[in-house]
């Protein structure tokens, strides 16, 4: 049997905004999915960041839980399913996966990597395969669009649960409809969207200092942006 036929976690984040290193979350979404889509277990998170944010404020800062608590509850439950090695599904693990490294540290709190040993693996990659197996394809490629190209029902959208069963929606049809990442690894699979991932990251940089920008820098590691103190 291929990954996309197995148990996945998917995991998603709804933050203030898209700089992982200033940036915070507001709610978060962990799913259990069964091999046939059915969700076996949810777990969702509110939590007050601490900082201003225009939309929905009071309520946020009513009912959102201390960040430190809820994020070592996070950071626990994703190591909890990679120790076990079921594949972790983030869109864009990249934004994701850095900001909860981010807000870890942030907070005096052992990182996933940390608590694992390893950076996070095996780690499934919706936008890194969708680029991957349909490199030319025009439009975009935010979670909305892969979800109207693959036939994937999104209620929802930008509400971290919802958007973590669409995620895992998109990453099984295109394990279904690409032989070629359908492996029965799910590790083989996270190594090649790291060689993916860095393909993709250089071919945007050249592109970009192609059209204007000569001293574009597009990172390349993936999963994680590794960490650089005082940035």
């Amino acid at each position: 049997m291929s990954w996309h036929q197995e148990l996945l976690v998917s995991f998603d984040l709804e933050t203030t905004g898209t700089d992982v290193e200033q940036d915070r979350i507001v709610t978060a979404a962990l799913l259990r999915l069964e091999g046939d889509g059915r969700a076996a277990a949810q777990r969702t998170w509110l939590l007050d960041p601490g900082v201003p944010i225009p939309e929905e404020a009071a309520y946020v800062q009513e009912h959102g839980r201390p960040p430190a608590e809820a994020i070592e509850e996070i950071a626990e439950a994703l190591a909890d399913a990679l120790r076990a090695d079921i594949p972790l599904v983030v869109m864009n693990a990249r934004y994701d996966l850095s900001l909860l490294d981010r807000e870890c540290r942030r907070h005096g709190l052992r990182t996933l990597t940390e608590r694992l040993g390893h950076a996070p693996a095996p780690v499934i990659d919706p936008l890194v395969l969708d680029k991957h197996v349909d490199r030319y394809r025009k439009g975009k490629r935010a979670l909305q669009a892969l979800c109207g190209h693959y036939g994937v029902r999104l209620d929802g959208a930008h509400e971290a649960g919802a958007d973590a069963a669409a995620a895992a929606g998109v990453a099984r049809r295109i394990g279904e409809k690409y032989p070629a990442v359908a492996l029965p690894s799910p590790r083989a699979l996270h190594t090649l969207q790291e060689q993916a991932a860095a393909e993709q990251a250089a071919s945007f940089q050249e592109y970009l200092r192609r059209t204007g920008d000569p001293r574009a820098i597009v990172e390349p590691a993936w999963p994680l942006i590794p960490y650089q103190a005082g940035v």
